[in-house]
């Protein structure tokens, strides 16, 4: 019939040999792949430890909870998968792990429900040309309908099983006597509830639960505080930071610039000098500033500003963990002896960018920024503290974004040594999995936010939105992921997707 030639048996004169598919991987594909997921750390609560599910000996993953295969299916595989398999195969792949990333999210677009139904019509189609038969199953075609009950019934997030599974293992605890679980667990909960309800009564008992530290909006240092004068360049560094992320500063930043273009009007139109001048003496014109304002009557000066002009204190406390909005973050030197990966931090910032180190007209625009913590600082301002991160940022020749949308650093190129600083507040995790491909990059992927009570209101994008926090940031945009496989008659394969974030 000819169809699929290439994959018909090869006779020869003692033996006959069957071609391998597609989808097969050889002995030394099947263990860079282990290895791949052998040396991926992930952060706290992101999944099971990828290390403990690997068998190096036989080339198996072993032991996956169904959270951790929806992790795998999400995120991970597709990185594993990046420098194995035929190209056309591998793309199949990646294509349908992007579409249940998609509908997985926290975030879903109405008006892109029809697009992502017509894609993974055309990536089951896909499938079929590489796969075999017996491949497809039921299992399989229910992926089609997968975008109809999001339509009908919201996001999947909302819908999936892990808060059952999580409480059935409760469930399970309360039970005894194993002759009789349903009274076990009847009698348990009765009591429970009980309980609960008599502690609103009392003075000083929180029930349990939740622990507030986990809570988002709390912030707090979490283990090995140590306290050490730092160096003033740093320490100016990071309170300058600090203001000129503060509201209240925000109109001295503006008479400042407007004092330094009056006393020097040469330098007027040079925005980096005149940018770089501010940096060296907006902190010292600030506090005389605030100290001739207060020796006014009625001057307006809030407490917090009086305080943050007086600058922060020398000694600064350092800490090896923090907690912040329900995120752990740690150091990168924690980070090395344990078996997870919470040091990762990225930025999106409207900042001041260059062409060269001798560009004198930057532009002001949005750059994302990716880069590892060293240290976490707590600067105390007498009645406040404010954390802030002192990072490795990533040099702009170091990050690149590939045909399929990921997101590629090299952590070796380390820039912006003159701003190292970031509030705590302002970044939001990733981490970083080495790029199986490409020997001495990383790829980019995010902490996904899994927490119930985070849901605010974003801006409406598109006709309808289903509001929550997205899913993931690292991967790309299944909304032009049409234009990634092509067909096969000599063509290219064409990508065009973006590392798009949602705010």
């Amino acid at each position: 019939m000819g169809v699929k030639t290439d994959l018909q048996p090869k006779y020869g004169e003692r033996r006959t040999r069957l071609p391998p598919g597609p989808w097969n991987l050889s002995r030394a594909e099947k263990r860079e792949v282990c290895n791949s997921f052998y040396g991926m750390k992930v952060p706290e609560g992101y999944s099971s430890n990828i290390k403990n599910l690997v068998s190096l000996q036989d080339s198996r993953l072993l032991g996956l909870k169904s959270h951790d295969c929806h992790t795998l299916m999400q995120q991970l595989l597709p990185v594993a998968i990046r420098s194995v398999l035929e190209k056309p195969a591998r793309y199949a792949i990646t294509r349908l792990c992007f579409f249940f990333n998609a509908i997985c999210a926290k975030t879903v677009d109405v008006s892109k429900l029809d697009k992502l139904e017509e894609d993974v019509v055309v990536t089951l189609c896909l499938l079929e040309k590489y796969f075999p038969p017996s491949f497809f199953d039921i299992m399989v075609h229910l992926v089609v309908h997968l975008v109809r009950e999001v339509r009908l019934c919201g996001p999947v997030y909302f819908r999936w099983m892990y808060p059952f599974e999580r409480y059935m293992k409760v469930l399970k605890g309360y039970v005894q006597n194993r002759t009789r679980p349903e009274g076990c667990i009847a009698e348990r909960y009765i009591a429970e509830e009980a309980v609960e309800f008599c502690t609103q009564h009392l003075s000083d008992v929180s029930t349990v639960g939740v622990p507030s530290s986990q809570k988002m909006g709390v912030s707090k240092p979490l283990s090995g505080c140590t306290v050490s004068v730092v160096d003033q360049d740093l320490l100016n560094q990071a309170h300058l930071y600090v203001l000129e992320n503060t509201e209240e500063v925000l109109p001295y930043i503006e008479q400042h610039m407007i004092h330094i273009k009056t006393a020097y009007p040469k330098f007027r139109k040079r925005t980096k000098w005149l940018q770089d001048k501010h940096n060296s003496t907006f902190i010292q014109w600030l506090h005389f500033k605030v100290q001739s304002e207060l020796e006014e009557d009625n001057h307006g000066v809030s407490e917090n500003l009086r305080w943050l002009a007086a600058g922060p204190n020398m000694a600064v406390p350092l800490y090896r963990s923090y907690l912040i909005k329900g995120i752990k973050f740690n150091i990168k030197a924690q980070d090395d002896v344990r078996t997870t990966q919470n040091s990762g931090v990225y930025l999106l910032a409207h900042t001041m960018q260059v062409a060269s180190a001798k560009d004198k007209n930057p532009i002001l625009s949005n750059m994302s920024f990716h880069g590892v913590i060293q240290e976490i600082w707590d600067l105390d301002y007498q009645k406040f503290t404010i954390p802030v991160f002192r990072c490795d940022w990533i040099d702009s020749s170091g990050l690149v974004v590939d045909e399929l949308g990921f997101t590629l650093v090299d952590l070796s190129k380390i820039g912006h040594r003159n701003d190292q600083f970031v509030l705590a507040s302002q970044v939001k995790q990733i981490f970083f999995v080495d790029d199986p491909m490409h020997r001495g990059w990383s790829v980019v992927l995010s902490m996904p936010n899994r927490e119930y009570n985070d849901v605010i209101g974003d801006e409406v994008l598109g006709d309808v939105i289903i509001e929550c926090e997205p899913f993931t940031r690292g991967m790309p945009n299944v909304d032009t992921f049409d234009e990634l496989v092509g067909e096969l008659g000599g063509q290219n394969i064409r990508g065009g997707c973006e590392d798009i974030w949602i705010e």
